[in-house]
């Protein structure tokens, strides 16, 4: 009789850690009042920025695939968050100081999971050959002060797509989106507000709606009444947050446009955002 239970026992568990499976995944619920952006692709499921992540974010129906470029050694057009190799790869030392060849000897999945192992590193050209017309793509370019040249780089790249509606170039450096929207004045660009900078006046508004489609911002440092600012200037809003619980909630409340996310699980006990079907 204990045995079975035991038998017993061992057979609710299981079917219990099942139905919570399964319970979690339906969190995920459709919102098409929000614009959905997959941070570094769906980095909760697969390391940030390969083409596991970006394949995920594809499958999870998001709207955009979020990316990180930096510049090579021999100026090639890197997809990573870091500036150095260390934190993603197998490998140490800065992408500036490395060519495209080296770069692609390293393993860029390995450290998130051994299922990974061997994920290399992308390009931004291999990123648009193989997922421009599956998705949108929002690009940041990091410390572009750092890699001169990266813009022209960008926009040569960009610019022999006949459609440019789907894709949106960001940065925080306010200078290096000016100097987008001037080679390539088509291409929807994006200012990342950084949160010491967040209490913008109505001067500063003009002067960054005037060229910027997007105006970015962690939801931490937002308020509804800025959201509306930015509406009234026909820009859009975006928000991100890393620590932020009612991120979802506050997005909802404030009238945001979208959302950046790694879509493993919002910070918040609300039901999960997908995409638009």
């Amino acid at each position: 009789m204990r045995k079975h239970n035991i038998v017993c026992i061992v057979i609710i568990s299981a079917c219990l850690f099942l139905l919570v499976g399964f319970n979690d995944q339906t969190k995920w619920v459709h919102n098409p009042n929000l614009i959905s952006i997959a941070h570094r692709g769906a980095s909760g499921f697969a390391p940030e920025n390969t083409r596991s992540a970006f394949h995920k974010a594809v499958e999870l129906r998001a709207d955009y695939l979020e990316c990180d470029v930096h510049l090579s050694k021999d100026g090639e057009l890197i997809i990573m968050h870091d500036d150095k190799i260390d934190r993603t790869t197998n490998g140490s030392g800065y992408i500036k100081d490395m060519t495209l060849d080296e770069l692609k000897t390293l393993d860029a999945g390995g450290t998130f999971g051994i299922e990974f192992q061997g994920e290399p590193i992308l390009t931004l050209n291999e990123l648009l050959d193989e997922f421009y017309d599956q998705i949108g793509l929002l690009i940041e370019l990091k410390n572009p002060q750092s890699y001169p040249g990266i813009e022209e780089k960008v926009v040569s790249l960009v610019k022999d797509y006949n459609d440019i509606s789907s894709i949106i170039i960001q940065s925080f450096d306010v200078d290096s989106m000016k100097k987008v929207h001037t080679l390539l004045p088509d291409i929807e660009v994006a200012i990342l507000v950084h949160p010491s900078e967040s209490l913008l006046s109505a001067k500063k508004l003009d002067e960054l709606t005037s060229f910027a489609s997007y105006l970015n911002f962690n939801v931490s440092f937002l308020s509804k009444k800025m959201v509306d600012k930015i509406h009234e200037r026909d820009s859009k809003v975006l928000v991100w947050s890393k620590k932020d619980k009612r991120l979802v909630s506050k997005a909802q409340r404030f009238g945001v446009d979208g959302i950046i996310s790694d879509f493993s699980k919002w910070p918040t006990e609300e039901p999960l955002y997908l995409a638009k079907e």
